[in-house]
């Protein structure tokens, strides 16, 4: 794997993103990605570039009886076909032949509705790797070799229920705030801070002001403290952030995390 020139290293950035390495491949990265910070750098824009994609599929599930009617229909083409050659070839004595179900096989798959079928069926199995794969994204999941605790949240609006960030957090990497949408603008006047309550404690803590719609990177030491239902929120306050060591202003995005 050539992980010198700069077009390579994107590439085989976006191949690991996307999980399309065989094995060898993938230890091989791995163990530059450990090492290298500019190729971390990498791996992480390419996933700021493909979570937006996640945002924009809805989840779609085939109605059962759709299949049901298409399988019922091929059954009843199958003995048709199977009956029509049974009655065109006899032999000696008026019996008809037996039909091997593996002659009568190639009839069907020939059928129009039997292709349209195995077209539809590939479809699904391409959708369904495609959920896979945007969840996969969504959760920004990092080799387990690398980082053994991690954890995410989804940030959420407590008024609409529609989510608007995304949190990862762990122990070695820090904290990353990624943005699903652009979000609509602040008003004037008017600044977005980012904090965070972890179980237990007393009060939350400001994680500082950020800006909408832009990815936010903070250094593990800005935590109190690290876990699972730890919450993460932000809030519109006045130009320069609340005048309190809390929140004085409404709260846009709320959500607790979860270990991956």
């Amino acid at each position: 794997m050539n992980l010198v020139e700069a077009e390579d290293r994107s590439v085989a950035a976006g191949e690991y993103v996307l999980g399309t390495q065989d094995a060898g491949a993938r230890a091989e990265f791995e163990r530059a990605f450990a090492a290298d910070a500019a190729l971390q750098a990498e791996v992480y824009l390419w996933q700021d570039r493909l979570l937006g994609l996640a945002a924009r599929v809805a989840p779609a599930e085939p109605q059962q009886q759709t299949w049901s009617r298409i399988e019922a229909r091929l059954a009843e083409q199958g003995r048709a076909s199977a009956a029509a050659s049974a009655s065109g070839s006899g032999t000696p004595g008026g019996r008809a032949p037996q039909v091997d179900a593996a002659l009568a096989a190639p009839a069907a798959a020939n059928d129009p509705l039997w292709r349209r079928l195995r077209r539809w069926q590939i479809t699904g199995s391409l959708a369904l790797a495609a959920s896979v794969l945007m969840a996969s994204l969504l959760v920004l999941r990092a080799p387990a070799s690398i980082e053994t605790t991690r954890y995410l949240a989804v940030l959420q609006s407590p008024d609409l229920g529609t989510a608007g960030w995304v949190v990862e957090a762990s122990a070695s990497g820090g904290v990353r705030l990624v943005p699903i949408s652009a979000g609509a603008p602040l008003p004037s006047g008017k600044s977005l801070q980012f904090w965070t309550k972890p179980q237990g404690a007393a009060g939350p803590t400001s994680l500082g002001l950020v800006q909408a719609g832009q990815v936010t990177r903070l250094p593990a030491a800005r935590l109190p403290a690290l876990g699972e239902q730890q919450l993460f929120e932000l809030t519109l306050e006045p130009e320069g952030g609340s005048p309190f060591d809390r929140p004085s202003g409404p709260i846009l995005f709320v959500g607790k995390t979860v270990r991956l």
